[in-house]
């Protein structure tokens, strides 16, 4: 039995996928009947049978589900050994840097600068999203460190952590929380922060996804009558900002990002029981760049340097005081 080809399984997961072979041939841009043949050409190859097909619709077996599976796993393998392999091919390379903004504890243009003077430093090209962003990118070639928070799934990674930070309360200036001297999670039922999942359960990333989450929408507009239409599902740093003056949501921004981002509509306070952010560097394992390595060792140089960020005095009972108002 000869091994399958990339091109038998891009086909094969297209079919798995839209369980139709007319949406699979038009999503891979060919004609249907040679699209049948190639399927019914792997399950000979292989001896077994990847689809049921009746009149009415297209089904995968317990083999096809398991082909589907790996057989994503081992495009996204080429996708990003083709990205590498470019990447490492440029003329002029340049250290991929992915990362959350804002999401760096402040140190970034520190580290950056520092890194600049090592020999084996390349230019800093930064690769920006939103959270949870960061290891796609990394596995799929698209970056060659990232700094994102912890925890999350390490599997064929190496980590080292950078840096722990406390996080803040970030609400509306006029909620009656914002009048407190300091929070509980307890405190915090009933709200929901921007991902739309409870403020009370903390708010930290997980290693894998909850059930439904990705579905999750935030409050609708007829719990908050000042507010019309759907929002977006992944909001920047203004919506997120502007929703919380407006009391639809609120935030757990580290206190690096509530340090520079006061704002006469956001209190940011202290919750006793919330759990403090650690952000760390991340790499490929097999990774064997110098470039990486002097990234590492000056990142991790500059943070212990630098100290720990402490909780700024947020504990102020006067609600609309921020951040910088604080003494």
């Amino acid at each position: 039995m000869s091994d399958l080809e990339v091109r038998q399984l891009r086909y094969f997961v297209a079919v798995a996928e839209e369980l139709h072979f007319g949406r699979a041939a038009q999503r891979l841009d060919m004609a249907q009947p040679p699209l049948s043949r190639a399927i019914r050409d792997m399950e000979r190859q292989l001896g077994v049978r990847l689809l049921e097909r009746t009149t009415r619709q297209v089904s995968l077996t317990p083999a096809g589900e398991v082909l589907l599976r790996d057989a994503r796993t081992a495009l996204e393998a080429v996708a990003a050994a083709t990205r590498r392999a470019r990447h490492a091919g440029r003329p002029e390379p340049v250290l991929r840097l992915a990362l959350k903004a804002d999401y760096d504890g402040g140190l970034l243009p520190q580290i950056v600068a520092a890194y600049q003077r090592e020999e084996a430093a390349f230019p800093v090209e930064l690769v920006l999203g939103g959270r949870g962003e960061q290891l796609p990118a990394l596995r799929d070639g698209r970056a060659d460190i990232a700094l994102l928070p912890a925890p999350f799934d390490g599997h064929g990674l190496d980590v080292e952590p950078l840096l722990t930070e406390p996080r803040l309360a970030a609400l509306a200036a006029d909620d009656p929380l914002a009048a407190r001297r300091r929070l509980h999670l307890a405190d915090l039922v009933g709200k929901v922060l921007p991902d739309g999942t409870p403020a009370d359960r903390g708010g930290l990333p997980q290693t894998t996804a909850p059930a439904g989450a990705r579905d999750r929408e935030l409050p609708h507009s007829e719990d908050h009558p000042s507010l019309a239409g759907t929002r977006p599902r992944h909001l920047d740093l203004a919506q997120i900002f502007s929703l919380i003056e407006l009391g639809s949501i609120i935030w757990f921004p580290p206190v690096s990002v509530a340090r520079r981002h006061p704002r006469p509509g956001i209190a940011y306070r202290t919750v006793s029981d919330l759990r403090p952010l650690t952000l760390v560097l991340a790499w490929p394992q097999e990774t064997r760049s110098p470039a990486v390595a002097a990234f590492v060792r000056t990142a991790t140089a500059v943070a212990a340097a630098t100290g720990p960020i402490d909780h700024p005095s947020s504990d102020a009972p006067t609600a609309g005081r921020t951040l910088a108002d604080a003494p």
